[in-house]
């Protein structure tokens, strides 16, 4: 993989001999501040590499890959799935896609095969837009604008917004899918924690069926090893501190990679996985505004009317000084 050849947010893509590089997911917007890089990508408006000096804080991919286990991409206009694609508006049946085909859902919303467009950009930040298209399954015209900024601090931070340009109110939940990691310890080393008092129970096919208080192997409030976990679970009851929730992984060494999320993101999907490429375990902390198969059961999904928009914000923090012996 090499991602030098990326040069900032213009999208640029040139390598030394001047050809024009071509990438699986699209042009490669680059943030530097600091000793802080952030790679973002015209696919799905996703997080491609986050990293401060030289440690990687996301898990990445290569040139002629597309985003594996969906890492880093955005979701909208809903986020996790919708059981078997199916839901009813104004007491119309509505069949989704069918796009994880061994589940028999609708996964991850409509634009993760997406090209985003470059609407704004400076020095230390980047904004791209997608639209969805009425169409089978879901009639509404919608935006998904996606602004990253790399922050004084070097912390990076994401904001989604979602305008409707339909005539009809619009119902929708936003998220994304970041993998975090800590530079080159193993995830299984590390501990994992997640500040949220309930969990939603689902079937084997992920989608909730009940809720109840967080206990046991499912408690993450106080770290559990990543190494003991085997996890694709939702949560919500979020412990706000400052307005913002914060879940963490943290190394034997006490170095700490967070993902933050603010008010209007009440829930956050944990999955550790042991397929993700190059990686014995790997783990995606995915803030959501909504779980999965909200269009369904209601919980957590929202309407937009007719000109409304709506914004939640999420990021990364760390803390890379090791603690003393």
């Amino acid at each position: 993989m090499d991602l030098t050849a990326t040069h900032s947010a213009s999208g640029t893509a040139s390598s030394a001999n001047g050809a024009v590089r071509r990438y699986a997911s699209g042009r490669q917007y680059e943030l530097r501040r600091g000793d802080a890089l952030a790679v973002v990508t015209e696919l799905a408006a996703g997080l491609r590499l986050y990293s401060r000096g030289g440690t990687d804080l996301t898990e990445t991919y290569g040139d002629a890959d597309i985003p594996p286990g969906a890492t880093g991409i955005t979701l909208a206009p809903w986020a996790n799935r919708v059981e078997d694609g199916v839901w009813h508006l104004n007491g119309k049946k509505l069949q989704l896609d069918i796009t994880e085909v061994s589940r028999n859902n609708a996964s991850h919303g409509l634009l993760r095969n997406s090209s985003y467009e470059l609407v704004d950009e400076d020095e230390f930040s980047v904004t791209l837009e997608a639209a969805v298209f009425p169409q089978h399954g879901y009639p509404f015209l919608l935006r998904h604008r996606v602004r990253y900024e790399l922050a004084k601090d070097l912390g990076l931070v994401v904001r989604q917004t979602l305008i409707n340009d339909s005539q009809d109110p619009a119902p929708f939940v936003l998220g994304a899918h970041p993998y975090l990691r800590l530079g080159d310890v193993p995830s299984e080393e590390l501990t994992v924690s997640v500040n949220a008092r309930t969990r939603l129970v689902a079937d084997d096919r992920l989608i909730p069926r009940s809720t109840t208080p967080v206990g046991g192997e499912f408690d993450l409030r106080d770290g559990r090893p990543v190494g003991d976990l085997d996890l694709d679970s939702a949560y919500t009851d979020l412990e706000f501190d400052g307005g913002v929730a914060r879940h963490t992984l943290r190394a034997p060494d006490g170095r700490t990679v967070s993902l933050w999320q603010d008010a209007n993101c009440a829930y956050v999907h944990v999955f550790v996985t042991t397929e993700f490429p190059g990686r014995t375990k790997a783990v995606a902390i995915e803030p959501m505004t909504g779980p999965a198969n909200a269009f369904n059961s209601g919980e957590g999904l929202r309407w937009l009317a007719p000109g409304e928009q709506f914004s939640m914000s999420w990021g990364i923090s760390s803390s890379l000084t090791a603690a003393a012996d």
